[in-house]
């Protein structure tokens, strides 16, 4: 007890992190003494930044270059946008262009995937035509049919000269078998398991993962979303049913920041294949006139939140409505005071989440926010058409950010996770059919909804909800 007393004073005084989390922690660590401590241990000590990286990471490519000049634009005044839409939303793009490397780019073509099948179709057809390079960045990567199939088309690129490179996340992809990538490492291909145990029996970074889903083909296709690789995400496992989901295919300038953070994944996971900013990896492609978008990430390793404020200054900014699709909702104070300050200015606010658990204690805590922002008048839906993965926010039918990250503050803050933000009115309607189109699939979840609940589930709520800053 005494050592879990001490350990909640270095939590308290010593560590950086959020009120909420400390909080949350100093609470396990009094009421749950022995099982307490070994919970902090293995999910809650600060991420360690590694500070080894790689000369080419460390350079300055032109992707960061064109960053800071399009910056520099902007605070001129002297930028051209090429839609009202991109002019209308003008300080999220600067804010968003103040994080790092997140260019603004306006010729770009996309497609929207909500079905598995259709987006591994689209994807595989990709691989198939590759001449040059094939980089994927995964979550999860299951040993089933679909993962076989792609690593069997992933060998026979590889036979074929192809640089074929996969990333895939060590605590995510744990099903895999230790032979999995043999054939496919033998004809050339090359792997990374992106933070790796140190130890030999358990993850002491656990907490931390990397959430992303990216594939780049030849530089001019891109791929990014909700999708991992598992036949669960084609409604094949009867656990979930049909996967509904949100990816994107994309094909313009915003392929070039997909490949640039693939490239500065791989070198701080691989450093027996370094990758450098090369040209060949960022072809020039057509200036024709599409869509607006930028891709933005976040991380444990980051000071800024990027994607949360990016969320943040969508809502903000609406004016009509917010319809947020998540698996989970567990947002930090500022993202949940936002919601609820759009809601009381009569703005059309609409989020939907699963109607089944993937994490039981995980989902109530989605449940409770959901009820404290019911009762604020918020629109809740829960998806009964299987099981709702996507993770998208779309505001007054302009802008939109679909990609990795959930409406968590593990999303937020632990996790490593990729979104992109696009800044075009068609794109950003055909999101919003998709959402109503779900809404007569779901059911609301009304106050009166949860004022019946029984006395146990409340109770479980309100439980959940304390802990929620450190799920």
């Amino acid at each position: 007890m005494i050592a879990n007393i001490v350990l909640a004073f270095f939590v308290l005084f010593i560590e950086r992190k959020k009120p909420s989390s400390k909080w949350a922690w100093v609470m396990v660590l009094l009421f749950l003494p022995f099982l307490g401590m070994l919970l902090y241990l293995l999910f809650g000590q600060p991420y360690r930044k590694n500070k080894k990286r790689h000369e080419s990471d460390a350079s300055i490519s032109n992707l960061q270059d064109l960053t800071e000049r399009q910056l520099a634009e902007v605070d001129a005044g002297s930028f051209v946008y090429s839609s009202v839409v991109a002019k209308n939303w003008q300080h999220l793009i600067r804010m968003n262009l103040r994080t790092e490397t997140t260019p603004f780019s306006q010729n770009n073509r996309l497609q929207i995937f909500n079905d598995g099948k259709r987006k591994f179709e689209a994807l595989f057809n990709d691989i198939e035509a590759a001449k040059i390079h094939v980089h994927l960045e995964y979550y999860i990567i299951n040993n089933d049919d679909i993962g076989i199939r792609l690593l069997k088309l992933l060998t026979k690129k590889a036979e074929e000269g192809i640089q074929v490179l996969v990333l895939y996340d060590d605590i995510g992809s744990k099903s895999l078998p230790r032979n999995f990538f043999n054939a496919f490492e033998r004809a050339g291909g090359r792997t990374a398991a992106s933070l790796p145990s140190k130890l030999p029996f358990g993850n002491p970074r656990v907490n931390y993962r990397n959430h992303r889903k990216i594939a780049v083909i030849d530089g001019k296709v891109g791929y990014n979303g909700g999708f991992n690789v598992g036949d669960e995400y084609l409604g094949e496992v009867e656990k979930f049913g049909y996967w509904r989901d949100t990816h994107l295919r994309i094909e313009g300038d915003a392929v070039h920041s997909l490949q640039h953070w693939f490239i500065k994944d791989w070198n701080e996971t691989s450093k027996k294949y370094p990758l450098k900013q090369e040209k060949h990896y960022f072809p020039p492609l057509k200036n024709e006139k599409g869509a607006g978008m930028q891709v933005v990430v976040s991380g444990p390793d980051e000071e800024i939140d990027q994607i949360k404020n990016g969320y943040l200054r969508m809502i903000s900014q609406a004016r009509k409505s917010v319809y947020i699709q998540t698996p989970y909702l567990i947002p930090d104070l500022g993202v949940l005071d936002a919601l609820l300050t759009a809601a009381l200015s009569g703005i059309d606010v609409r989020i939907m989440i699963p109607d089944k658990p993937d994490h039981i204690f995980v989902y109530s805590a989605s449940l409770s926010f959901a009820r404290e922002l019911a009762r604020s008048g918020v629109k809740i839906y829960a998806y009964n058409n299987g099981f709702l993965h996507a993770k998208t926010v779309v505001v007054d039918g302009k802008v939109a950010s679909i990609g990795s990250a959930n409406m968590d503050v593990r999303s937020f803050t632990l996790n490593y996770e990729a979104n992109v933000f696009v800044y075009d009115e068609e794109t950003a309607e055909d999101m919003v059919r998709l959402f109503l189109n779900d809404s007569k699939l779901s059911q609301e979840l009304t106050s009166e909804y949860f004022e019946q609940l029984s006395l146990f589930k409340r109770f479980r709520l309100q439980v959940a909800q304390l802990v929620a800053p450190i799920l």
